[in-house]
């Protein structure tokens, strides 16, 4: 009865093609719920970013996973793992 639910964080480097091999990663090991998320600097002694994603593009990638079919997917640079997590207990 439980469901899975999985994020992770773009603007480090990654190239599409990992980004594209994760998401269909996660829903084959079972994940129903995705969040996709700008990387930002929390402060000067951590990693930069290396790019910064458009919201085109994030919403590429959050009609690729629900095609895949995930249940529910936020996908923008804004997205935290909690973003909207009251919306994901609907999610099935």
């Amino acid at each position: 009865g439980k469901i899975a639910k999985s994020g992770f964080m773009l603007g480090l480097g990654e190239d599409e093609g990992e980004i594209i091999q994760t998401i269909r990663d996660l829903y084959a090991a079972g994940c129903k719920i995705l969040t996709i998320g700008q990387y930002l600097q929390p402060g000067l002694n951590y990693m930069e970013v290396v790019e910064y994603i458009t919201p085109e593009k994030f919403e590429e990638y959050r009609i690729l996973s629900l095609d895949l079919g995930f249940a529910f997917v936020e996908s923008s640079p804004l997205v935290r793992s909690s973003f909207h997590a009251e919306n994901h207990v609907r999610a099935r």
